[in-house]
């Protein structure tokens, strides 16, 4: 197997945020999030080392929260992206594979891609492989620097090019793959000699043509996945650029989506053939949805939801970790949380599941049985079961449990006033 390092030690000043740039969000999941996801996707990789620096403990609770494969190291003065790496040599000393080495702060790289980059590093036996791209203008990115035999001769920063190497449009992507046991001793031997006084990953590169080894670049398709976040500009357009990928894919596989511009789906969003998405809905997290489903317009699914064939979510309705099963409606104004939903239910507009409890800081859940109907603005306070083919009357704040095809009702007796209007008019 093989293991990977993802530098994610920066503060990321341009954010102008408390939050550390790694763990700033795009649909729910941190950047990181995404490039270590896309990592494990392979298939390839059975660990990730991640390295953190700013605000190192918050960095370090997310991953140990959220991954089970991947351990922090702390970078600790923080002086280059070789020295970065250098801080993972004493976890690797009897390592004999291949580690590749990513960047923390680009969310739109693909498993595919890294899976054909590794392929690339095996078939043409090398024992440095960089992953390039071109660009049109490559201000600011490192050179690629390539031998008459198309091996790769060196990277240079845009800091320490010449004027001939600023000409170059092949630029460094910041993805290595490396034979690692050949490779590890050029990390006690990097120097700072470059305009940044730092230790360079790069210089790996030159190092390796020294030793005599094979040193290679390989060019990215896309170029947009290699897109670095930097800004909350950037975040922005990595945003839009990852949506209109997934909303493509989705349309490609039988989904309708009535308008893109007003649509945002998770990556970990599954959904099936015919399902129709309205306008200006917004699905975040993992969420599994089945086929002919009617979602929106103005729609929110926020994580953990199952949406089993036919039902329907509709206009100003938001569903939380709930599953909702088939033929089943909830069309206007509801909110359903942490709830297990029957199959033909309705659900009133106007409902609310009350599944949080802001005193103790728990939340409770909500069971409704097959062929329940839930009038209109009703309050289901959990934990709280609605057995099958009960009904609620509409207005009615539901505390107890309710029995088989009963009927659940808490509304106060109509009280009529004749003529009141008149004689407040008449006053």
């Amino acid at each position: 197997m093989i293991k990977s390092i993802i530098l994610a030690a920066g503060k990321g000043t341009r954010m102008k945020s408390k939050t550390p740039k790694v763990l700033h969000k795009i649909f729910d999941k941190t950047l990181v999030g995404y490039v270590i996801d896309a990592v494990n996707k392979t298939g390839l990789v059975d660990e990730s080392y991640v390295i953190v620096g700013h605000q190192a403990e918050r960095v370090e609770e997310y991953i140990k929260s959220s991954y089970t494969n991947a351990r922090t190291v702390l970078q600790s003065p923080q002086l280059g992206t070789g020295h970065a790496v250098s801080m993972v040599c004493p976890f690797l000393e009897d390592f004999d594979g291949e580690i590749i080495i990513l960047c923390g702060d680009t969310p739109l790289i693909t498993s595919d891609t890294l899976e054909k980059f590794i392929s690339f590093h095996r078939e043409n036996k090398s024992d440095i492989t960089v992953m390039s791209a071109f660009f049109d203008d490559p201000t600011n990115y490192g050179r690629i620097v390539r031998n008459y035999d198309d091996s790769l001769n060196s990277i240079v920063e845009e800091k320490d090019a010449t004027k001939e190497q600023k000409t170059i449009n092949e630029v460094n992507a910041g993805i290595y793959c490396l034979n690692w046991s050949k490779i590890k001793p050029a990390f006690s031997q990097l120097k700072t000699n470059n305009a940044q006084g730092e230790y360079y990953l790069t210089d790996i590169i030159k190092w390796g043509n020294e030793q005599g080894l094979s040193v290679n670049a390989h060019p990215l398709k896309n170029n947009e996945e290699i897109f670095g976040i930097n800004s909350k500009v950037h975040l922005a357009e990595a945003t839009k650029i990852m949506n209109k990928r997934i909303l493509t894919k989705h349309m490609e596989n039988g989904v309708t989506i009535v308008d893109p511009n007003s649509t945002w789906i998770s990556e970990d969003t599954e959904i099936g053939q015919d399902t129709i998405i309205y306008p200006s809905t917004y699905i975040e997290g993992a969420n599994k949805i089945g086929s002919d489903c009617k979602i929106g317009p103005f729609a929110h699914l926020r994580g953990d939801v199952v949406l089993e064939d036919g039902v329907k979510v509709g206009n100003f309705v938001e569903v939380k970790k709930s599953t909702i099963h088939k033929n089943t409606n909830a069309c206007h104004l509801s909110y359903i949380g942490d709830s297990e939903i029957g199959e033909r239910v309705n659900i009133g507009a106007g409902t609310i599941t009350a599944n949080y409890n802001p005193l103790t800081k728990t939340k409770s859940k909500t069971v409704l049985g097959n062929d329940v109907k839930i009038g209109s603005n009703s309050v289901l306070v959990a934990p709280v079961t609605i057995e099958e083919g009960a009904n609620v009357a509409a207005l009615s704040v539901i505390t107890k449990n309710v029995p088989k095809w009963s009927l659940a009702i808490t509304r106060a007796p109509l009280k009529v006033l004749e003529n009141w209007v008149k004689k407040v008019l008449s006053k």
